[in-house]
């Protein structure tokens, strides 16, 4: 199949973009005045009243507009077939644990796999105000303008960013170990609490890598065209092509890929924290 042009791409760009400030509105709206919030399995795993109503309104923009894609929800789950040639990735409220909290970063996530590829993201914190939008070809931007990933060159110069996913508890198989080895080869390892946040700061330069497992499309999907599009790297641990049903991914500014993918496999996970 042809690869769309970027007109195309343009409009289903700006699409998501309208998608992402109506569901943002509705994130502000409810930001403090949540009534229910409830665990959806695992420990922490939280929904709310908020992430049902973004992803209500996303659902309308994209059905609206392109009645014929398959559509990958967080809350709502999967219309339409996963093999699809259009199938957009939604999560209407990444960061819910932080959001329940009144933790600011939180985000709109929204993108677009076309053959199964992200081809077009944005992703939006509406407590920043922070815009970010790329599609294949066409450059990624936060709040309209080109952004880049950083420069930095050395892994002992770099701030890195990760997460813990919810079955932490569950597996040995958990990033604590690489949390506590790259703290110390770093300048630091944040944790912000939203996948779709962490790429996006890695796209624009403020964060120079990112790593984590346990994610699920909607987490990646709209990240991995913005740092693509922004001059970084994206693959899986170990360098080779990125999987977006892995779970699992390495984004990094392309200057500390190779190093950073050398780091985490080499590291053993911590016994200690074995399940119980």
């Amino acid at each position: 199949m042809t690869q769309p042009t970027p007109d195309q791409l343009q409009i289903f760009l700006d699409v998501a973009t309208e998608a992402a400030l109506t569901a943002g509105t509705i994130l502000q709206d409810c930001w403090g005045k949540l009534e229910t919030i409830e665990e959806k399995g695992r420990p922490g795993d939280l929904v709310t009243e908020a992430d049902k109503a973004s992803e209500a309104a996303i659902l309308n923009i994209l059905q609206r507009h392109f009645p014929t894609h398959s559509i990958l929800a967080e809350e709502s789950g999967q219309q339409g077939t996963r093999t699809d040639r259009y199938l957009w990735a939604i999560d209407p409220l990444d960061g819910t644990t932080n959001y329940a909290h009144q933790y600011p970063f939180y985000a709109v996530s929204i993108g677009l796999l076309i053959d199964g590829v992200p081809q077009v993201g944005v992703i939006f914190a509406p407590f920043f105000q922070d815009l970010f939008r790329a599609a294949k070809g066409l450059g990624a931007t936060r709040n309209r303008h080109p952004i880049r990933v950083s420069q930095t060159a050395e892994l002992r110069n770099s701030l890195l960013v990760t997460g813990f996913a919810y079955d932490r508890r569950e597996t040995i198989d958990t990033n604590y170990a690489e949390f506590c080895h790259l703290t110390h080869l770093t300048q630091g390892v944040r944790r912000g609490g939203s996948a779709a946040i962490d790429l996006a700061h890695v796209a624009c330069g403020r964060l120079d890598g990112y790593w984590e497992r346990g994610l699920s499309p909607w987490d990646m999907a709209a990240g991995v065209i913005l740092v693509e599009e922004a001059g970084g790297r994206v693959t899986a641990y170990d360098g080779s092509p990125f999987v977006i049903d892995s779970g699992r991914i390495l984004a990094t500014n392309h200057h500390l890929h190779s190093v950073l993918s050398h780091e985490l496999l080499k590291i053993k996970p911590l016994p200690e924290f074995a399940p119980i």
